[in-house]
């Protein structure tokens, strides 16, 4: 995590004194468990929370640091501060516990704290979508494929369909969520022979967990390989946003761009440049997000019962991970919501080709009209390579062509050239996107 791409709120779920709260709170909800059953004193579980709590409000990193120096373990040198804060009572803490009973079920809550900012974030994004995508439903402009002319389309209908493809993304990390939510506390090699599972069940309830069914003294890694692959996803999501908005920047098309505010520079050389960096920085950060799947899956084959193979990959991609995420997907939104768009570019840019656009139309035209299609698409094409060169607009010369002139009128092909036909059935899209409205 660096600060230039870290946002407070997330970044404040993975600092060390959070962990360590998190740590006593599954330490301490253990112990009521354990008092409730008689395995120790009600009023050692009463002390423990007493004096622990305060304690973690002030949690002294450096300490357990310097514990841990000595005796090179994280949870030990924890336990052993946490001793010195509560005193004699401190013998029945990790009473019947393992180190990764600690560790996984803390990842898992941090895990689902960082994900219910994530989805926040996802419904911001999607809000300011389908502002911008009703604001330029009838906006007419050009589709590409290839990234060459090809018919017209509606610059709200880009963004509906970024809407769509972020809504199933929002679906899939609630299902993301769910998969990581789950607590294991069953002591070594996940047999349950030190500790009673309804203090797993006591500590899920308590920490807004599931059970985990079997944790074989680890959480199954195929949970964290599924879910850092959502982000994954999410992050390929948007990438392809960012290199819409890339290209349609772009000098020779400039149809969009993002906000460029007064003050701004944009090159320390030219000073007439207006470049799409915060899409530039999007494609990147989504690179970073997507590469942290590849060990999350490669986390999935621990050794037997456990090993801690897994342990250093995790404490790094965790964080990076949903705090890289959690700053795309803010600053996408950012960018959607004031993002500048130019209609009139628009319609330029699809004057460029003469009217080449609409000779789907035509094809379909002169199919109707008895000519085959093999016979029409030569037809078609031998009037639209002059156009394509420069030669001239594509109605006159298909008005021109006795061969197009016998099937149709000029009334008829004028007709054809009508930019409403491509638009028709955009509110049905709208529809099916965002419902009825």
């Amino acid at each position: 995590m660096i600060p230039r791409y870290t946002r407070p709120e997330m970044a404040a779920i993975w600092t060390p004194e959070s962990k360590f709260r998190i740590w006593f709170e599954i330490e301490a909800h253990a112990c009521d468990a354990l008092a409730d059953l008689g395995v120790i004193p009600k009023d050692a579980a009463k002390v423990i929370w007493d004096k622990g709590r305060p304690a973690l409000e002030q949690v002294d990193v450096a300490r357990i640091d310097e514990i841990e120096a000595e005796v090179k373990h994280d949870v030990i040198a924890f336990l052993t501060w946490l001793a010195e804060q509560i005193g004699p009572e401190a013998r029945f803490v990790h009473q019947g516990m393992t180190s990764s009973d600690i560790l996984d079920t803390c990842f898992s809550v941090q895990l689902v704290r960082a994900t219910d900012l994530l989805i926040k974030d996802m419904e911001g994004l999607l809000k300011a979508l389908k502002t911008r995508a009703e604001e330029h439903r009838n906006t007419v402009c050009i589709g590409r494929s290839h990234g060459i002319h090809a018919e017209p389309t509606t610059f709200g209908v880009k963004l509906a369909q970024a809407y769509a493809e972020f809504d199933r993304g929002l679906e899939r990390l609630r299902a993301a969520r769910a998969e990581i939510a789950t607590c294991a506390i069953s002591g070594a090699v996940g047999t349950f022979a030190n500790v009673d599972p309804r203090v797993e069940e006591h500590i899920a309830k308590a920490m807004g967990l599931e059970v985990e069914p079997v944790s074989t003294q680890v959480i199954p890694r195929d949970r964290h390989a599924m879910y850092f692959a959502t982000l994954a996803v999410i992050a390929s999501s948007i990438e392809r946003l960012a290199t819409e908005v890339r290209h349609l920047q772009r000098s020779e098309v400039l149809e969009a761009e993002e906000y460029f505010s007064a003050g701004q520079k944009g090159s320390s050389a030219m000073p007439h440049k207006r470049n799409p960096i915060l899409t530039e920085n999007l494609t990147g950060q989504a690179r970073l997000i997507r590469a942290y799947a590849i060990p999350a899956m490669e986390n999935v084959a621990l050794w037997h019962e456990r090993d801690i193979s897994h342990s250093s990959v995790e404490r790094t991609i965790g964080p990076d991970a949903t705090v890289a995420l959690d700053f795309s997907l803010v600053r996408l939104t950012g960018v959607i919501a004031k993002l500048l768009v130019y209609p009139d570019r628009m319609q330029e840019n699809l004057d460029k080709l003469g009217g080449l656009v609409h000779s789907q139309r035509i094809l379909l035209a002169l199919t109707q009209a008895g000519v085959a299609r093999e016979d029409a698409y030569r037809l078609v094409q031998r009037n639209a390579m002059p156009v394509w060169r420069g030669e001239g607009q594509f109605l006159e010369l298909l008005k021109a062509d006795p061969d197009v002139s016998a099937k149709l009128s000029d009334a008829e092909l004028e007709g054809l050239f009508d930019l409403s036909y491509h638009t028709k059935h955009v509110d049905t899209i709208f529809r099916r996107v965002f419902g009825e409205s």
